[in-house]
Parts: structure tokens; sequence; C-alpha cells
């Protein structure tokens, strides 16, 4: 399972450039940059740590820009040549060194980014991982061909911020101390030291006669590069300049088939034996793998690559939130580089990233541990990255809970979850009859949930800048009334099988699917995004009805659902996924980019969504059943998957062509929506 870049692609700086890795390590940390080796956004580093996991994510390692030595001429005078594998862009526009014109090839191995770096005759192999659980980057360089030593020279480029912020130097200075095998560093006092340790690793990588290599000579230096220039930062709107600092400098010879790693880690002892650190990491992929092929319908004998690498994908959102109750609790990071964990995010993204991929027991971890925050009969909508208390402005994650409680239960048939969920998830029910928070409240007129205030954002479509909602839709937005007309039909069927009273939950389900008429507008043939607006029933043609028909309970009749996924495809469908507006009213935006008002002006106004993908196909089977034809749909993201983040799929994309990828490199609800539907598409 690899994907692979040659010179074409490497090769060429516009576009190495725009293919970005990721790495993760299970509990919020993770490692990114592109396949150029150039920075480009201030989230790219080798070792983002989550200093409070899976938050508090920390910039330590920027990077390690090489440098190699090679080529010893017989003649005596001859020194060796030295090759920059390393790319820099600078202020001023100037790009130096061309380190990435030396790239033969790019791989992904399984979720392993390696590099080629062609030296005359020689081959040097770099790879980055991290250890699953720890903050803890491993890059090791294997001196895979050559006919004499090589001798390799790193500048350890150090860091120490938030990763949402940047740095000006301003004569800051670090502490970087000389320890055994590496160096120390320590930004400041009470800091986190970042350890950059070397292996001492014996023999051929690849077989043969065992040899030592040679002692790692390392140098203090605490220079500060100031002036990185960040292109993508640029885009958005924000400061695009930054300075690093080089802390120190390692040097080592390697002999041809010899390996070494260099070993970025906020643990003062961590593994230093790269290869056994390297087995570990492949066979936690193997066992993800495993899972899918053993728990995937048996009628799936094999599966495409692109979907194997989404299988890997799906974990690297999958991270640990312990709890005093709890310490193994779960959550999952709504998207890299810049989310935490969102509430909705989680429960949409749950039963792809979990179930469909044969891992349940992660499922009920995490529909555990959010239970233990629902308050006033709200799931949080998000984490903050400081660790303040959790935020409750969202009306539609409470109700996907619902939705990954069923696929769970679907799956498992897990009466004890199910017991012990049960009177939170009544409680749920009855919080929403007599109000909470925001105004979200059940109308008595019609059996639908209203929500909204002013200058709240509530649903999925939740951008703001400063007090300016972009998109409030206060009323009954039509895609959270589809979810409690699903809750509702859930509840019924969850208490008949604990033996308790369903009757009153079957009634209001009904009242709500007889009530859910009044969104089918019978002029345009299609729904109305909201009932009951400040500004009365709002017509536009959003994606949020394909819910009605995509969701396990469709209110809709078959002729609407019919209806819903024609519109739906006529004006909203791209190859990537749905534009959140069709493109004939005058609010829409076909280019997402700019300032943050900018941005957020265009965020839910024609921007495509990758997640809607998936409740497109699931809705276009329901009604056309004709999974072959549905599948057809998902075909793009397999070549999507080469495109931006490098083995997962993005956030967003331009609503108009050539729909640009935008947003954030690897998106969870993404990720899990395509599997999702390739699954009810395949099976």
């Amino acid at each position: 399972m690899c994907i692979e870049f040659g010179r074409e692609i490497c090769g060429n700086l516009d576009i190495a450039e725009s293919r970005e890795w990721l790495v993760t390590n299970g509990i919020g940390g993770y490692a990114s940059g592109t396949v150029a080796g150039l920075l480009t956004r201030r989230y790219h580093g080798l070792l983002v740590a989550a200093l409070k996991p899976p938050l508090g994510r920390t910039l330590m390692l920027t990077k390690l820009d090489e440098t190699v030595l090679y080529g010893v001429s017989a003649a005596p005078l001859q020194e060796a040549r030295s090759y920059s594998l390393d790319t820099n862009r600078w202020a001023d526009g100037i790009v130096s060194p061309h380190g990435y014109q030396h790239i033969e090839r790019f791989s992904l191995e399984g979720t392993i980014p390696v590099w080629r770096f062609a030296i005359a005759d020689a081959l040097l192999e770099k790879r980055v991982w991290m250890q699953q659980g720890a903050n803890t980057t491993y890059v090791q360089y294997t001196l895979r061909r050559a006919t004499q030593p090589l001798k390799l020279r790193l500048k350890a480029i150090v860091n120490y911020r938030d990763y949402h912020s940047d740095t000006q130097s301003n004569g800051w200075q670090m502490s970087v101390d000389e320890v055994e095998q590496g160096i120390c560093v320590t930004a400041y006092p009470g800091a986190v030291p970042l350890y950059l340790l070397s292996d001492s690793p014996k023999g051929d990588a690849y077989g043969g006669k065992l040899r030592s290599i040679s002692r790692v000579s390392t140098s203090v230096v605490h220079n500060w590069y100031h002036g990185f220039d960040l292109a993508v930062e640029r885009y958005r709107g924000l400061r695009d300049r930054e300075d690093h600092l080089h802390a120190a400098t390692f040097e080592v010879t390697l002999n041809p088939g010899e390996a070494i790693a260099f070993v970025a880690s906020t643990e003062k002892q961590p593994n230093l034996n790269g290869e056994a650190a390297l087995k570990l990491r492949r066979a936690q992929e193997q066992k993800l793998t495993g899972f899918w092929k053993t728990n995937r319908p048996l009628k799936i004998k094999e599966s495409p690559s692109w979907i194997d690498h989404l299988v890997l994908a799906a974990d690297q959102f999958i991270v640990d939130r312990s709890l005093p109750e709890d310490p193994y609790g779960k959550t999952i990071i709504a998207g890299y580089h810049w989310f935490s964990d969102w509430g909705r995010d989680t429960m949409i993204s749950l039963p792809g990233l979990t179930i469909s991929t044969g891992r349940p027991e992660v499922a009920r971890s995490i529909l555990r541990t959010f239970a233990r925050y629902v308050d006033q009969g709200m799931l949080p909508n998000r984490f903050p990255d400081a660790g303040e208390q959790p935020e409750y402005n969202t009306v539609d994650a409470t109700l996907w809970y619902f939705e990954a409680v069923r696929a769970y239960y679907s799956a498992t048939e897990d009466d004890t979850l199910l017991s012990e969920l049960f009177p939170i998830l009544a409680d749920i029910i009855d919080w929403h009859c007599r109000g909470t928070r925001y105004n979200i409240h059940l109308d008595a007129a019609d059996g639908l949930l209203y929500a909204g205030v002013a200058g709240v954002q509530l649903t999925w479509m939740d951008a703001k800048v400063d007090d300016w909602v972009v998109t409030p839709r206060i009323g009954k937005p039509i895609e959270v009334n589809a979810l409690w007309y699903n809750a509702l039909r859930t509840m019924a069927k969850f208490a008949r099988q604990l033996g308790k009273p369903h009757q009153e939950y079957e009634a209001m389900a009904e009242r709500a699917k007889y009530r859910f008429s009044r969104f089918w507008n019978e002029e345009t043939g299609y729904c109305y995004d909201v009932l009951d607006s400040p500004d009365g029933d709002d017509g536009l043609l959003r994606p949020n009805q394909i819910f009605a028909v995509s969701l396990p309970e469709s209110p809709l009749t078959p002729v609407q659902q019919k209806g819903v996924v024609e519109a739906c495809g006529r004006s909203l469908l791209t190859s990537y996924g749905l534009r959140s507006l069709s493109p004939d009213r005058p609010q829409y935006q076909g280019e997402y980019g700019g300032n943050q008002y900018q941005r957020d002006g265009a965020y839910h106004q024609g921007t495509v969504w990758g997640w809607l993908l998936g409740p497109f196909v699931l809705a276009h089977l329901r009604v056309y059943k004709n999974p072959e034809q549905a599948r057809q749909f998902l075909e793009p993201m397999a070549n999507h998957l080469t495109a931006r983040g490098v083995g997962s799929l993005s956030e967003i994309f331009d609503g108009d062509a050539p729909m640009t990828p935008r947003g954030c490199i690897a998106q969870a609800w993404t990720v899990a929506e395509v599997l999702r539907a390739w699954l009810a598409t395949t099976s």
C-alpha cells in the first residue's frame, strides 16, 4: 500500500510544495510538512507536541536542514562535494537552497513519508514517523546505495510556541545544552524541554555484515534564522513571516547500508532504537489493516488501495482524551492542522472512522467519554485548546450523538452500553422538549425543533467573524429536524429493546413526520432550508436537505426524496462533495480564500464540503437503488488522495472549477463519510 511520486512531482517546486504529508501520535500531536521540504504554514513542523493531550499543541522541532558531503576523488587535493538537501523560501521571495531538486522519489508507505535523495551515485533515504502515545518523532536516514562513505550534516531548527501563532525572535535566548547523544533545548524556565537525540544502531539496515556507525558529533549554535516565508498563510490573509532558531548542528558519517535515526521528544529517555521503533509503527498499521480486513463484510474480498489508505488515515483522527474516571477515554480530532475535538464532527465521523473500519471498541469509548460531558441535554460543541470549559453552542451535535449510538448498536447489539446510555438519551429528549440553551425547544404547535438566538451560530454552518454570523439559520433548520425525527425513532427502538415505555417517542416521531411536510416547497421541487426564521421561510438551495433522505429514517415521501436528490445533483454536486449554496444565488462565493472575513464569508456560501459526498451517495442509493452508480460518485476522491494531504482527504474545495482543495489537508468527517458510503455501496 504505497503512494509514490517521482521527479515529475518532486522536482517541480510549485507542485511539490502543494503536496503535504502528515503523521500523528494518537494523543493529539503530529508532524507535517511539504513533499519539497519547504515550510508553507505556521502549522508545519517535525514535532508539534500535545503537551496537554489531546490539546496544548506546541511547535518544538520545526525541521532538520540536511547537507551531505560525498564524492571524494582519488586526486589528493580534491574534496568531497557538498549537496544541500533542504529547501527554504525567505521573506524576499528567494528560494535557497534548492534541495527538492535532489528528491528522486517521495512515497507514502502506509502513513510513513519516505524521501529518496539521489546524490551522484549515492541514494540517501529519509523517513519520518511518530511513536504512538508519545510526543516523539523519529527521522531516520539510511544510505541505501553508495561507493564510499557519506557525511550527513543536520541543522536542528527549533521553536516553542502555540501551533496557531508565529514567532518573531526579538533576542529570545533559549537554553541549548549538550546531553548524552544529543541536545536538550529549554525555551524558557518552566517550558517543557525538547530532547533531540541520535540512536546508536549497529549494522546494515538491509542485511549483511554488522557495522557500528561512528559517533555523532554535536555543535551548539543558537543562531536565529529570520524571515521564513509562509506562502499559505499569506493566502489566508495572515502573517507570512516567521523566525526559527538554529539550535545545533549534528554530523555523522554513514557507510553504505547504514542507518541512523534522530529522535525528537519531550521525554528525557525516549526509545533510541530507531529500527525497533519503526517495527512498532509498522506493526500498529498492520493491526489497523487487520481490523479492516477481518471485520468488513464477507462479500468484500478485496478493497482498492485508496480505500485501504483511508482506513489508515481514519486512525490519525482518533486520539486519547483521558478522564479521572476513565483514563483510556477516546475522542476524535476534527481535522489537521488546526482543529481540536468538536462534538459535532466527532459524532458525524464516529461511524465511518470506527465502525466501518472494524473498531467498535473505540466507538464505545468515545460514546462513553462524551456522555460525561452532556449538560442540560446538550453535547459540547468544542473543547478549547487552552483547556477552558467546553462550549455548548450547537443544536445538532447532540442529535448526531443519537445517530452515532444507533450505528454502534446496529453493529454490536451491545445492550450493556445501551442500558448505560439510555437514561442520558432520555434526559436529552426531555431537555429538548421543555427547552434548553439558545432557545432550543420543541415547538408545541407542530412538533418540530426550533433553535437560535441572535449572534450565535448553532448549526454546522457555523462561520462567525466578530459579531457577524454569516449563516445564522435561526428557526427550524431542515437537517436539525431530520435528525430530531431520527432520534425519536431511535429512542422508540431502544426503549422497546430494553423493555421500557416507547409509545411517547413513537407518537412524537409520527407528529414530527406529519409536520415535516411543511419543509416541502412545491414550487421549486425541493425543500426549504429553514422554516419560521425571523425573515420567514428560507428557500435557498443548500445541501442540508440531503439528510432528510440519507438518514436511516426519512420523513419525506419517495417522490420528495427523488426531488431532493435531483435538485442537489443538478446544482450542488461536484466531484468532491456538495456546494454549500447553489451557484445561481447572489450570495454564492465560488472561491475560498483571503483574510478571515473573506474566508468565513465564503465558508458556507458556495464552498464545497467533502463530507457531504457521503450523504449524497447514500441518498442517491436510497432513491435509485443502484449501488454501482452511487459508488461512481466517490471515485474522484481516489485521485484526490495524492493531490493535497497525501493519503488523506481535504476539508473543503472551491465551488468553482477546478475545485481546488482548501482548508484542512486531512478532515475527519470527509474520510469517515467516504469510507462509510463506499461500504454501503459495496456491501
